[in-house]
């Protein structure tokens, strides 16, 4: 697969990359970069589900295409999951004696022992291949279409975001997969701990792709060490610049010393008209060479430093400060005594719970898909009041859930600050916002443009930045539509954060990162 000085836009107009040269061979390759710069387009013209706008995309091989989440038709069966419903049909019929001879030509008799080795190679052994898709989880859904793209053996496997939702096992699952591949693979992740088994990582950006061989780890080294040099090239610059800005002063001061002198010696008169015309002219052409050459030393510095800039802003990290809850250590914000909740038909989510969390602690909720981690969230913020045992809450707390549902999608930012904020001044509410990176312009944005990672920081800064900020944060999967960028910056701003926490993630890295202190891990009912 390779493409050749190839170019996309938008809808609209707009580029996101140009001039964008790669190959994709017999490697694991992971492509990140920030959110909107045109990952998943770039796989779409990887898989030839689109065009690119200019330049050239040619394969020599055939290639797999893992979409991201999506919602199963009506009448969906994991056959169709899988993409041998027709096939299958011809084998059922032929061993029910109602094929045709037509169907005994095409019969394949191998299909059902490669359905059952790829279900078994993405974790799900003996599945019921008539069960109704809409009955699987999100996760049992992306590995039944992990099988699929198994029954095709392409040449080159694309994934975007092939992680996305799963639990640990799902997680461990696809990271399997991928070490055993091997083929070529294209995978678009956030998940470090899969990035961690790729063979290089491509950064994607709008100035093109940055290809760093090895794992994301070599590529976080590579990319600290490009920021310490970046930082470097603008003090340097910096200090350059301001240099010939004073050896231009001095340079000018002197012009004009000697300009005042010489004015002084033609004054006397002394000398014959035509000397003093020659030492006029000669002293004009000086000062325009010294003039020029000034001009010349102040552009060229002005564009290194220039340069050193955007090298920096390229790599610059983003930083998210959160205000303090002013919680004291011996208070406690949350206590859990046997909580536990039942549906409407009665049946009981999750064993009854007992929690109680006393200062700035910070606690993980984990367990697999469907347990019921979002439903305790919401005992524990309130939207919920438990049917067995009782929750108390002491002090704010607020969710913010995977989708950040407070914002609703038709406000803008100022509005929605507002309305969470009520009394706020609009000078209070854009002075808010801008800490949190939403400034002038940008507070007027409504929530239904932004990004994943903008949604975070926005719910962030609504609920975190105003006059009475939460003590405790409860948080619903954060970084499972975040770039590693977002991710970084949300995981410094939380570990600067001096309030109580309360995270459901399956991903052990930002868990690691935010210093969580125990673990609920929750237990399906038996």
């Amino acid at each position: 697969m390779t493409l050749d000085r190839v170019a996309a836009r938008t809808p609209d107009g707009h580029t996101l990359f140009f001039d964008l040269s790669l190959a994709f061979g017999r490697e694991r390759t992971g492509l990140i970069g920030r959110n909107g710069v045109g990952k998943t387009t770039l796989l779409r013209l990887v898989t030839g589900l689109a065009d690119p706008a200019e330049g050239v995309v040619s394969r020599a091989g055939k290639v797999g295409w893992l979409e991201q989440r999506r919602e199963p038709r009506t009448g969906e069966t994991v056959l169709d999951l899988l993409g041998v419903g027709p096939a299958m049909a011809v084998v059922r019929r032929v061993l029910a004696g109602e094929g045709a001879a037509d169907d005994l030509a095409v019969a394949d008799w191998t299909l059902d022992d490669r359905i059952q080795a790829a279900l078994a190679d993405v974790g799900l052994p003996g599945l019921d291949l008539d069960r109704p898709a809409a009955t699987l989880s999100g996760g049992e859904q992306t590995r039944a279409r992990l099988a699929a793209l198994l029954l095709q053996a392409p040449d080159l496997l694309v994934l975007d975001e092939p992680t996305n939702h799963l639990d640990k096992a799902g997680r461990d699952a696809v990271a399997d997969l991928l070490a055993r591949w091997k083929g070529g693979a294209v995978v678009v992740s956030h998940d470090r701990a899969l990035l961690r088994r790729m063979d290089r990582i491509v950064e994607l950006s709008g100035l093109g792709v940055a290809v760093y061989g090895g794992n994301y780890d070599l590529y976080a080294e590579r990319k600290a060490a490009e920021r310490v040099a970046a930082e470097r090239d603008v003090e340097v610059a910096e200090r350059s610049a301001a240099q010939v800005a004073r050896e231009s002063q001095t340079s000018l001061e002197k012009k004009a010393r000697r300009d005042k002198a010489g004015r002084a010696f033609a004054a006397k008169k002394s000398e014959p008209k035509i000397l003093l015309g020659a030492m006029a002219e000669r002293a004009e052409n000086s000062g325009n060479r010294e003039r020029l050459l000034a001009r010349r030393r102040a552009e060229a510095a002005e564009v290194a430093l220039n340069e050193a800039r955007s090298r920096l802003e390229r790599v610059r990290a983003m930083t998210i400060p959160i205000p303090s809850s002013r919680l004291a250590a011996g208070k406690t914000v949350l206590t859990l005594e046997d909580a536990t909740w039942h549906t409407p038909d009665g049946r009981r989510v999750f064993r009854p719970i007992s929690l109680r969390i006393t200062g700035p602690e910070r606690v993980a909720v984990t367990g697999p898909n469907g347990v019921g981690k979002s439903t305790l969230l919401k005992l524990i913020a309130g939207p919920l009041e438990p049917t067995a045992g009782r929750v108390e809450r002491s002090g704010a707390a607020v969710l913010l859930d995977q989708e950040t549902a407070l914002l609703k999608p038709d406000e803008t930012l100022m509005e929605v600050y507002r309305r969470l904020n009520p009394g706020t001044t609009a000078n209070a509410a854009h002075a808010a916002l801008a800490r949190f990176l939403f400034r002038n312009a940008a507070a007027h944005r409504i929530v239904g443009t932004l990004s994943g990672g903008e949604r975070l920081r926005a719910g962030l800064a609504c609920v975190m930045a105003g006059a009475r900020p939460p003590q405790l944060l409860i948080l619903d999967e954060p970084t499972n539509h975040l770039d590693l960028d977002s991710i970084a910056a949300v995981e410094a701003a939380l570990i600067a954060w001096d309030g109580a926490m309360v995270a459901v993630s399956h991903d052990p890295d930002f868990l690691a990162a935010v210093c969580v202190d125990r673990t609920v891990e929750l237990r399906r009912c038996g």
